[in-house]
C-alpha cells in the first residue's frame, strides 16, 4: 500500500484538521504548519502551540505520525531549533524550502532558497548534525523559483545533505497553484535519487493519483487542497488499490464534520469570526460537492454562530449530532 500523507498547508491544517482527518482515515502521517526560525531560540511552547501532538509521542488522536516543520534560511539558527524541537518532543524534523508565499520569501524563507541549491544543503546538514541519528530530517521543495530548471540540482543536495525522504510539489514558485502540475519532473528526480521520492501537487481523484503515479513513478504522495476537498481520498486511493469495495463520504457525513470543526473552533475566535474556518473549508469542499456550494452561499456572510448553528441544523436535519468518524 502506498504511504498518503496529509500536506502541511499553512493557515489551513491545524491540529484540529489533522485530529479531523486522521480520524477519518487512509493518512498515513502528517506535517505541521511551518515553525518560523529567524535568530533567537524559540521556547518549548512555541512548538507545543503549532504541534500539540508533541505531548502525544508525535501523534495524531487517531495514532498517525507527525513530523514538526521548520522553516527558515539560516543554517545555525535551524539547527538550533532544530534540537530544541526534539527535546520539546519532536520525533521527526521536516524542512520546508517550499512556501511560495511573498511574505515568507521576502524573509529569506521558503521556495526562495531554491535559487540556491548550496544554501538547501547547508542547512539540511546544519540539522542532520544537530540532531540524533534516530530523528528522520526530510525535506519538501518546489521545481524551482522563477523556472522549473534546477530541481534535479536541489534534489540531489537535499539527499546529499543526509535527508531521510523528500517531498516535491511538482511545480515552481512561479506557477504557483495554477495547473497543470508537472508530475514527469518529479519522475527525473525519483530515478536520480537513492531516498524516497514523495509526490504533491494537483491530486484531486483516484484517477490523478493513478496519472501522478505513472508519470512519476512514485506510489507514496502527499495530498493538500485534494483531501480538503475530498476528506475521504486517501480511504478511496486504497481501496481501488485493494480492490475493495468503498462508499465514499456523502455530504452529510461532510457536513457533520464541518459541524465539529465549527464546534472546536468556536472558543478560539470572536462571534463575528467564528464562522470563518469552516467557510474556508467549504471553498474546498465546493469542488466535490454541490451542496457545499450551496452551503457556501447560505452562509458567506453570516457571523453570529447562533444563525451558523441553525443552518447547519437545517443541512443535517437531525438532533443530536451525527457522529463524524468513519472506520479506516
Amino acid at each position: 500500500m502506498p504511504h498518503l500523507q496529509l500536506a502541511p498547508m499553512e493557515g489551513v491544517v491545524d491540529h484540529q484538521v489533522r485530529d479531523l482527518m486522521t480520524r477519518i482515515g487512509g493518512i498515513d502521517g502528517c506535517v505541521t504548519e511551518f515553525v518560523r526560525v529567524v535568530e533567537q531560540r524559540l521556547p518549548r511552547r512555541v512548538f507545543h502551540r503549532l504541534a500539540p501532538e508533541l505531548g502525544n509521542n508525535c501523534l495524531t488522536p487517531a495514532g498517525t505520525p507527525v513530523k514538526l516543520q521548520l522553516l527558515g534560511g539560516q543554517p545555525a539558527p535551524m539547527a538550533d531549533n532544530a534540537a530544541r524541537a526534539v527535546i520539546a518532543g519532536a520525533n521527526a524534523i521536516d524542512l520546508n524550502f517550499g512556501c511560495p508565499a511573498k511574505t515568507v520569501n521576502k524573509s529569506d524563507g521558503g521556495a526562495c532558497l531554491l535559487r540556491q541549491p548550496e544554501r538547501v544543503y547547508a542547512i539540511i546538514k546544519a540539522v542532520r548534525d544537530a540532531v540524533p541519528n534516530s530523528v528522520p530530517v526530510s525535506a519538501k521543495i518546489r521545481l524551482g523559483f522563477e523556472a522549473r530548471d534546477n530541481y534535479l540540482e536541489n534534489a540531489h543536495a537535499v539527499a546529499d545533505a543526509g535527508a531521510s525522504s523528500l517531498v516535491v510539489h511538482a511545480r515552481s514558485k512561479a506557477d504557483g497553484y495554477r495547473p497543470p502540475a508537472y508530475w514527469e519532473c518529479i519522475g527525473e528526480i525519483n530515478q536520480q535519487l537513492n531516498i524516497p521520492v514523495i509526490a504533491n501537487g494537483e491530486i484531486w481523484s483516484v484517477e490523478d493519483y493513478l496519472r501522478c503515479r505513472e508519470r512519476s513513478g512514485c506510489d507514496n504522495v502527499m495530498l493538500g487542497r485534494g483531501l480538503l476537498a475530498c476528506p475521504d481520498l486517501a480511504l478511496q486511493i486504497k481501496a481501488h488499490l485493494a480492490g475493495t469495495a468503498y462508499t465514499p463520504m456523502g455530504w452529510l457525513e461532510v457536513c457533520a464534520l464541518l459541524r465539529h470543526y465549527f464546534d472546536l473552533c468556536r472558543p478560539n475566535y470572536p462571534d463575528k469570526f467564528a464562522g470563518n474556518r469552516i467557510k474556508q473549508w467549504l471553498v474546498y469542499l465546493r469542488r466535490q460537492y454541490s451542496e457545499a456550494d450551496q452551503f457556501f452561499e447560505l452562509i458567506k456572510r453570516v457571523q453570529q454562530p447562533d444563525i451558523l448553528n441553525a443552518h447547519f441544523d437545517a443541512q443535517l436535519s437531525i438532533h443530536p449530532r451525527r457522529a463524524i468518524e468513519r472506520s479506516a
